[in-house]
């Protein structure tokens, strides 16, 4: 079985590799310049500006002409026109394949920052590799969505101004993945990591049983 590789590129941006084929989630502004550069498929979760940025895309689809994009309406409107055929539109229960992975479409609605802000779009994703179907690599984007499905893999968004701990908590125990890698910590300071780290560990709370990694930008794991 060919292993499939997780990279952090930085905030709430991921890379999934396999197969010699490449799948970026999240390229905002937040995440390296070049994150999704060489990416053959890029899903965007969300308009927020930590997860999507208009030019990292565009340098994304003209560097490589078969690359191509699936995200919500609101994003998808801003490239249809330069990009025709090549940006998707999806929806909560859609599904499809992209780079060779496999994809599905979880969740409505970006979480409550505040009341007095009106909430939008989003949507996670669920992506699992051809010859391993079962367990998947979950990216929620900014909500705490549980998807209706094994996860394998969850991309675990650990601070937020819309999110507290005990929420981030209670939210990998209720998913139950195997292993939680941290995403959407742009805004953390050293600090931050240790103390989110000691409480999501044995010192602390914990994830009821799910291994917890952070992985700095640029690192990789096996998955």
């Amino acid at each position: 079985m060919i292993p499939m590789e997780l990279t952090k590129k930085g905030h709430s941006c991921v890379a999934l590799r396999h197969d010699g084929r490449t799948l970026v989630i999240d390229p905002g502004g937040f995440s390296e310049e070049d994150a999704a550069v060489g990416a053959e498929a890029i899903l965007v979760t969300h308009e927020h500006p930590d997860h999507f940025d208009e030019g990292r895309l565009r340098a994304a689809l003209e560097a490589n002409p078969a690359a191509e994009i699936w995200t919500l309406r609101s994003v998808a409107e801003r490239l249809t026109a330069a990009f025709p055929g090549r940006v998707h539109t999806v929806g909560h229960g859609d599904a499809f394949t992209a780079a060779g992975f496999q994809v599905e479409v979880h969740g409505e609605l970006h979480a409550v920052i505040h009341p007095d802000i009106p909430r939008i779009t989003n949507v996670g994703y669920a992506v699992t590799r051809p010859d391993t179907p079962g367990g998947a690599v979950f990216h929620p984007g900014d909500a705490l969505t549980v998807p209706d499905r094994p996860v394998d893999t969850l991309l675990l968004p650990v601070h937020a101004p819309w999110s507290k701990l005990s929420e981030v908590v209670d939210y990998v125990r209720e998913v139950g993945p195997r292993i939680a890698y941290d995403v959407h910590d742009g805004l953390l300071s050293g600090f931050g990591y240790a103390v989110y780290g000691r409480m999501l560990g044995p010192e602390g709370p914990g994830t009821g049983g799910a291994e917890h990694v952070r992985l700095a930008p640029g690192e990789s794991a096996a998955l």
